[in-house]
């Protein structure tokens, strides 16, 4: 028997906000979380994308000295979004069996400074000056790792790593391991920290980045004919999931019902999406099946859309191949325009998004759009828009290097 599944915490650390809230409410004000690098590395290296969506409140600010220099920054976002994310859900440590409480986390990159930093010691140094706690810093399990401690989850802690469809493809697993018995709670996100010279010099080398470099907060523009790549973002968020007669045993407060997931693959090419959306395409009909829904019931759509000439094609041929004529009838937000591309943590930043919408019945905007692309033909919101969210389904689509594709589905409570 299908259990239902539900939202009942959140949690986000981003370009727009030191949390979830803060967050939103910058997201629907059409704030940008773009602005130019003040780092040394990017005149030393000469690096030629000066700009990125770095965390609007520091890491090392939120967490104390002792415990934020044992993580690496990718690792210390996703304590932060998740300690808020459990808290919000009305939970403490101790609250829930350890033995039935898992963490499904995701990044697509990981402990990319701490790597890169500790190769520069070793080189300048000598192996004698490497941290004892690199290896466990670096590795992509370690922001899972880091929050399962925290809160005490000894059912698992298990980490995707699919690139920019890491986390939402966390999501669809979370949901899989409530039906199946597995946990009563799940925390499932993501994270990413990669503003670091050797990503970004490297997304510059592949023509991935905007080169707006006089106009950080404009660079950002999905669907508009003027796009010319993503920028590139940091942070992470956090849902807390459970099935409902759980959350009802427990009188938690319910955002969302999550009701599907789908995850599939292009086997087209290492970066480029199929051009004609065949896998994505079937990752939405695969969370549309899953949540037992029709086309016709999606009422919002928050795209993955970053920004780049080729991608936002590609989705709009993979949605259209789905829904049809019916398509221009579905509002769609992308919301990388305002928060740049978290990569990893993409997903779960936009899934929160997705949940907020539906629970405050509000769609959030999508800012940079001056000129649609005639290619495109969607219902792009612009401006935040109200609706009624009650019964109502949205998706949340994320696509990823290595031709991964995943999509989430929720309902309105």
């Amino acid at each position: 028997m299908t259990k239902k599944i539900v939202v009942t915490g959140i949690g986000a650390t981003s370009p727009l906000g030191g949390d979830a809230r803060s967050t939103w409410e910058a997201l629907l004000a059409g704030e940008s979380g773009a602005r130019t690098l003040e780092a040394e590395w990017v005149a030393k290296y000469e690096i030629p994308i000066e700009f990125a969506a770095t965390a609007k409140v520091p890491a090392r600010e939120v967490l104390p000295r002792h415990e934020a220099k044992r993580l690496d920054p990718s690792s210390q976002f996703a304590l932060i979004a998740g300690r808020e994310a459990f808290a919000d859900a009305g939970l403490t440590v101790g609250d829930i069996p350890a033995e039935r409480l898992l963490v499904d986390w995701a990044t697509g990159i990981g402990g990319v400074w701490t790597l890169l930093d500790a190769w520069d010691t070793l080189r300048e140094k000598g192996p004698r000056r490497v941290m004892p706690l690199t290896v466990p810093m670096l590795m992509p399990n370690g922001p899972g790792a880091a929050i399962g401690m925290d809160i005490q989850a000894r059912a698992g802690v298990r980490t995707v790593v699919s690139a920019c469809a890491s986390s939402t493809e966390a999501i669809a697993d979370a949901y899989e391991h409530l039906q199946q018995g597995l946990a009563d709670v799940v925390v499932a996100g993501g994270s990413e920290a990669a503003i670091h010279p050797l990503p970004v010099a490297s997304f510059a080398a592949m023509q991935a980045l905007s080169k707006r470099n006089d106009d950080p907060s404009h660079a950002s523009r999905p669907y508009d004919v003027s796009r010319d790549g993503f920028v590139l973002g940091e942070g992470a968020a956090a849902l807390v999931l459970e099935t409902e007669e759980h959350a009802l045993a427990r009188g938690a407060r319910i955002y969302a019902e999550l009701i599907g997931g789908g995850v599939t693959a292009d086997a087209h090419h290492i970066t480029a999406p199929d051009p004609e959306g065949t896998g994505a395409a079937r990752a939405i009909r695969a969370a549309l099946e899953q949540a037992g829904v029709a086309v016709e019931d999606v009422t919002h759509i928050n795209a993955h859309a970053t920004s780049t000439p080729v991608g936002d094609i590609a989705e709009f041929t993979a949605l259209k191949s789905v829904f049809g004529d019916y398509l221009a009838s579905i509002p769609v937000s992308a919301t990388k325009a305002s928060t740049g591309h978290l990569l990893g943590g993409a997903g779960a930043i936009e899934a929160m998004f997705t949940v907020l919408a539906l629970s405050e019945g509000t769609l959030p905007p999508t800012i940079n759009l001056n000129e649609q692309d005639p290619a495109i033909h969607l219902d792009v919101v612009t401006e935040p828009r109200p609706f009624e969210a009650s019964g109502k389904v949205a998706i949340s689509t994320s696509f990823g290097f290595g031709g991964h594709n995943a999509v989430v589905a929720f309902r309105g409570i």
